[in-house]
């Protein structure tokens, strides 16, 4: 018997004849629809993403996480905004004006005439003028920089600061007075006040600071 004969055919012979025989792998065409469709697909979805942040841009919302970004950085410029000079930078206390300032001038040095020099250059400069003279013990002969800056706290954040843009490098510091006034104590490096231009630069300065960022600029 055949090997093609199948069993209980009676002997009987069958020859397999055509021209077509069963495939074994999924047909290309199919692979290359399935690829064809998944690529249309990602091209849609691309394409809608695309559009939604066009939208975005120009129908004025930019993003609502950098536009709060940007409004962390950036001063408010709508109502309610303060007048430039008005406050201390980073702060909500007024900030006085040099002839709101009171300031004793003492000389912890040993050249002769130089707080009178320095009172003088002062009242120029717009500040009020209280006490002239020597350092009190606790501080003659003992300043070894360009001076200190000597008041109650209140006048930390205020009149100490106005005061120290006409003298860089002095050392603020506090005590108990329960006044407004400041002491300007001259230490052994001292030579001279800051040029006007500067000091009236670093005033500036302190109330409205520059703004680093570009995004600020418009």
């Amino acid at each position: 018997m055949s090997m093609l004969t199948p069993p209980g055919m009676g002997g009987k012979k069958y020859r397999i004849t055509g021209d077509r025989y069963p495939r074994m792998r999924r047909p290309r065409h199919r692979r290359r629809i399935a690829l064809a469709i998944t690529a249309a697909v990602c091209a849609l979805a691309l394409a809608g993403w695309g559009t939604l942040q066009l939208i975005d841009v120009f129908g004025g919302r930019g993003g609502t996480a950098q536009a709060a970004q940007d409004k962390k950085k950036c001063p408010d410029k709508g109502g309610g905004a303060k007048p430039a000079g008005a406050l201390a930078a980073g702060t909500d206390k007024p900030l006085p004006k040099p002839a709101d300032v009171t300031v004793n001038v003492f000389n912890a040095t040993a050249r002769g005439g130089l707080a009178k020099t320095t009172a003088d250059e002062l009242k120029k400069r717009g500040f009020k003028v209280g006490k002239v003279g020597n350092a009190p013990p606790a501080y003659d002969k003992k300043i070894k920089g360009t001076g200190v800056l000597l008041g109650a706290r209140t006048t930390s954040e205020g009149a100490q600061k106005v005061l120290g843009t006409q003298l860089a490098g002095a050392e603020p510091k506090t005590d108990t007075r329960k006044t407004g006034d400041v002491d300007l104590l001259l230490g052994d490096t001292f030579k001279a006040l800051a040029e006007p231009a500067a000091a009236q630069k670093a005033l500036s300065a302190l109330t409205t600071p520059p703004r680093t960022d570009p995004r600020c600029r418009k």
